[in-house]
């Protein structure tokens, strides 16, 4: 063996820079090992111990300190820590319109509302698609007419063409995804969780968000802190006895539109006094203050139809009577009955009424913390565009902060310009100081939500005010953060969401590490079984690559996920391939009667090119799925690449230093046991002759897949139909018939219930307001959820993970996946006919992989719904199918490499193709099922203990692998042998 010595040094110098690696993992655990036994299970307590040593040294000898160590051990992912991962969209169809000069044109609105509509069937952006819409409507129209503003007017002149207009809005909306992506790190920065991940994703206008350790508490938080715009204004406000008259009038006009029945008239000053006064009050801090009176609810929301849900702000005088309260505040609904208010002040009748320098508010919060009652603010623009009296851009700091009450609060200082003009505001609200009635209230509104509403009683000279309300500590500390963070350019929307609790992510690492061990076990003990002392030799290897592995992995600052605990266990049966390669090698050329030095040596050179082939391929795949995937599934790509690389220099490198050590120490290598000696000699099956069988065998169940393809279809995964997900566990069994029954009363459309791993577990998948624009849509469902939840007596549901998709993202996964399958086919075969130059390998090739992608889904179309588990088409299966097309052409290649070395020397040109073809199969038959046996080995400890999470696609890749190993004998060569030219006829 030439360069021994280079290989040894490369060898010492990878285990220290891997153990280095891997060191600060081991030292990390064992800091937080000690934070837990000195907290006892107090979370707090173990927080502030790591807090206080975290730039204490903890590392021996280096000196390292534990943050130092933290940021350098091996990170996990969401699925593994729990936490919260999110994706945002920026919405730049705002950010067209505050670019516009003129937005409420009408060819203007409707092609931006066309592009909208299409976003979620196209690969284009927003942009482009705007301009295409803009020149269906108005062929001859020109945009620059709407940006050629005095703001732009550096880069879009009058006479500018659409397609200038088209360069500046792409680069202002990747200036705008630039500075969102920077507020939003800001903003994160400061949230204070351990080891957060934001990216952008390339090419798009979406921002992925990784949280670790957020609780389910916190999402409501979360969400507000990342989709809040941050856009802070200070209004003027009208008082509620100017506002009434203009809501009774409404009330009465819709009141008008109620069938006609015996019910009341609408509502007079007076009636609407009595009624009011005994209507139960909305803000008690009873427990059942937000139920209405069941007997009067009906006829009330017949006569005033909009004060049966919004009561009007009033309070109780010396005389017993309703009087309206004065203030901003114009009246409160119940949480769940604000979305209907705003339907009905958004008819175009009713809208009507309304004076254009009005804006009805709701509040940020609930009035108290015992009721889910809004508060309803009037408020006063100061021009005729709706501005407000003074912009958010005058803050130049904030902080959080106590009031006299010991209330947390907001505390904002002003720039001396943004001072000036306060200082006139508040003086003007403060009024005649000789009379208290005079004066007025002032309205700090953050992303259209009142905060604060304070009356204002004298002015304010110095440029300093605060938010103040019933706000905990945390939500002053994000709101500073926020505002000090500053405004994003546009709105940023969640598109998809995914919670997975702690519990659910501790049983996934026990469950990942099981599957571990015992792959790791069944491997072993099979090469050492079937191989000998070799065996010991291949296993020597594959602890090796388990080890590089991991420390390349822990270099590199991968994300360590459930899926990239699956690609290592995978990893560890596709390891042994190339051990098994040069093994069935050797034992060829010592049958030839060489030695036992010279059959090593050849048997290394001659499996080489094999070997090297059938990496390549599956680490093309590995590349095509890292670059389509996200999340989990580019952790499972990560691992399965520097696994394949890692295993390389392991079986290949590794264990021939060992052999070589072993002859010189004139060891007793054994490359079988007795019984396995002559397993697989001499074999010569009929492959080729019996080819028209396999085609119809396959033929027969593809067809029967694709008629159930056609009938029953697929069940998608919440990721490529959009929808929320959410994992429920029950305090005892649950059928799946009483959960769907009871969720789709509740919703009011038809949800997906599965039993997820034990029957006391369930996945639901619900449409409902999947569509909705509402800031507090993801509550809404939530709080829907739970209602449902609760209807199933005696057996309390708890919800251990979530996940969002919008429609958009999931036609651009399902795009994406369709991309990657394809792309794989393609860059394999391209390749296949780059290493064998004939297209009838290529082909050969091409049609396999095409017969185990179907084979595939027509099992997961045929079984669905039969199999007690998921047969989800998710990206996981995706990456499962990328996976299988991997190893099915490396099995495939393997064969290919001993056609074409028999063809060229093992057989007389006389001999017919067919039966030279046929023997270069048998040939690797041994090599071939050894392998399989392996990978399936591993592969079933995947699916029996991995987990229910990755069950669907550990069972894809089981089913996969076999189908592989049948089309790469029975399919592949074949083909290749009836597209041959030369072939003599059978």
């Amino acid at each position: 063996m030439q360069n021994k010595g280079i290989i040894k040094f490369a060898a010492i110098v990878l285990a220290i820079l891997s153990l280095y690696a891997l060191s600060f993992t081991f030292i990390a655990k064992k800091v937080e090992n000690d934070a837990k036994e000195y907290a006892k299970g107090d979370p707090i307590k173990e927080r502030g111990y790591l807090d206080s040593i975290s730039n204490q040294p903890v590392y021996p000898l280096l000196n390292h300190t534990y943050s130092y160590v933290k940021q350098r051990e091996i990170p996990l992912g969401l699925d593994l820590k729990g936490g919260m991962n999110v994706t945002m969209e920026i919405e730049l169809s705002s950010l067209v319109r505050s670019l516009a000069n003129n937005p409420t044109d009408s060819s203007f609105n409707k092609a931006l509302k066309n592009a909208e509509g299409k976003l979620s069937t196209s690969q284009d952006g927003l942009i482009p698609l705007f301009i295409d819409e803009y020149e269906k409507i108005n062929p001859n129209g020109k945009l620059s007419i709407f940006f050629a503003t005095k703001e732009n007017a550096d880069d879009v002149k009058l006479n500018a063409s659409n397609k200038d207009v088209r360069t500046f809005l792409e680069k202002q909306a990747n200036s705008a995804v630039e500075r969102s992506f920077n507020i939003l790190r800001t903003r994160i920065d400061k949230f204070g969780v351990t080891q957060p991940n934001i990216q952008l994703q390339g090419g798009s206008n979406r921002i992925l968000v990784e949280l670790p350790g957020v609780t389910d508490a916190d999402k409501n938080r979360v969400r507000k802190l990342l989709q809040g715009s941050a856009k802070l204004e200070f209004y003027e406000t009208y008082d509620n006895q100017e506002v009434f008259p203009i809501l009774q009038n409404i009330n009465n006009i819709l009141a008008a539109k109620q069938p006609k029945t015996e019910s009341k008239k609408p509502a007079t000053a007076d009636t609407l006094k009595a009624d009011l006064k005994n209507k139960p009050a909305l803000l008690s801090a009873k427990k059942d203050s937000t139920k209405k009176d069941s007997s009067n609810v009906e006829a009330l929301a017949k006569s005033n139809p909009l004060f049966a849900i919004l009561t009007p702000a009033t309070y109780q005088g010396q005389n017993g009577q309703q009087s309206l309260r004065p203030g901003p505040t114009v009246g409160f609904a119940n949480e769940t009955d604000t979305a209907k208010v705003n339907a009905y002040l958004s008819q175009e009748d009713i809208k009507a009424l309304l004076p254009a320098n009005i804006k009805l508010l709701w509040g940020v919060k609930p009035v108290s913390a015992a009721t889910k009652a809004f508060e309803l603010f009037a408020i006063k623009p100061s021009g005729i565009n709706g501005e407000p009296a003074l912009g958010g851009d005058v803050i130049s700091n904030a902080r959080e902060d106590f009031d006299q009450r010991g209330n947390p609060e907001v505390v904002m200082v002003m720039k001396s310009e943004g001072a000036r003009i306060w200082k006139n505001i508040t003086a003007a609200a403060a009024g005649s100081p000789s009379d208290e009635n005079d004066n007025k209230s002032v309205a700090i509104v953050l992303d259209n939500s009142v905060y604060t509403a304070p009356r204002v009683s004298g002015e304010i000279p110095n440029g300093i005010s605060s938010i103040s309300g019933n706000f905990t500590v945390d939500e002053t500390k994000d709101l500073a953060n926020v505002l000090k963070a500053g405004k994003l350019p546009a709105p940023a929307k969640i598109v998809q969401e995914a919670i997975v609790g702690p519990s659910l992510g501790a049983e996934a690492i026990s469950s990942g590490l099981m599957s571990s061990v015992v792959g790791l076990i069944v491997v072993l003990v099979f090469m050492m079984f079937y191989y000998n002392r070799a065996g010991t030799v291949a296993n020597i290897a594959v602890f090796s690559n388990v080890f590089f592995l991991m420390g390349v992995l822990a270099s590199l600052g991968a994300v360590l996920t459930l899926p990239g605990i699956a690609g290592i266990v995978l990893t560890l049966g596709m390891a042994v391939d190339a051990n098994v390669l040069i093994y069935e090698r050797i034992r060829e050329e010592l049958g030839l009667g060489k030695s036992l030095k010279v059959a090593i040596s050849d048997g290394y050179k001659h499996a080489m090119p094999s070997i090297l082939d059938s990496q390549v391929t599956t680490l093309i795949t590995g590349i095509i799925l890292y670059v389509f995937g996200s999340g989990p599934i580019q952790g499972f790509a990560t691992t399965l690449m520097i696994g394949i690389i890692t295993s390389l220099f392991s079986a290949i490198l590794i264990s021939r230093l060992i052999f070589e050590w072993m002859l010189k120490k004139e060891m007793n290598i054994k490359f079988s046991n007795p019984w396995s000696d002559h397993t697989f000699k001499n074999a010569n099956f009929p492959f080729v002759k019996k080819r028209k069988i396999f085609y119809l065998l396959s033929g027969t169940f593809i067809t029967l897949g694709i008629i159930s393809i056609i009938i029953r279809g697929f069940s998608f995964g919440v990721d490529f139909k959009g929808g929320r997900t959410y994992v429920v566990r029950f305090e005892k069994a649950v059928t799946t018939e009483n959960v769907r029954q009871e969720l789709n009363e509740t919703f009011g459309v038809v949800s997906e219930v599965k039993t997820f791993g034990s029957n006391d577990q369930v996945r639901v998948t619900t449409p409902y307001m999947i569509d909705s624009q509402a800031d507090n849509a993801d509550q809404l469902v939530e709080a829907k959820l739970k209602e449902g939840l609760a209807k199933i007596k005696d057996n309390k549901g708890t919800v251990m993970s979530s996940q969002k998709v919008g429609p958009t993202i999931a036609n651009d996964i399902k795009i994406s996946a369709i991309y990657a399958v394809l792309l794989s086919i393609i860059a394999i075969a391209l390749y296949i006919f780059i290493r064998f130059r004939k297209w009838s390998y290529s082909i050969g090739a091409l049609v396999a992989l095409c017969h185990d992608v179907l084979l595939v889904l027509s099992f997961f179309s045929l079984f669905n719904g039969i199999l007690p588990f998921s047969l989800d088409i998710d990206q996981a299966f995706i990456a499962a199918i990328l996976t299988v097309i991997g190893y099915s052409i490396n099995d495939t290649v393997v064969v290919f490499d001993r056609i074409r070395e028999f063809l060229n020397s093992h057989h007389a040109k006389t001999d017919k193709m067919s039966i030279v073809i046929n023997d270069a199969i048998n040939s690797t038959l041994s090599r071939t099922v050894i392998t399989a046996l392996t990978v399936i080995f591993v592969l079933a400890v995947l699916f029996v203990f991995g987990g229910d999470v990755i069950r669907g696609f550990s069972f894809a890749l089981l089913i996969g692998v076999i189908f592989g190993t049948y089309s790469s004998i029975c399919v592949a060569t074949p083909v290749v042998v009836d597209l041959m030219k030369d072939e003599n006829k059978d």
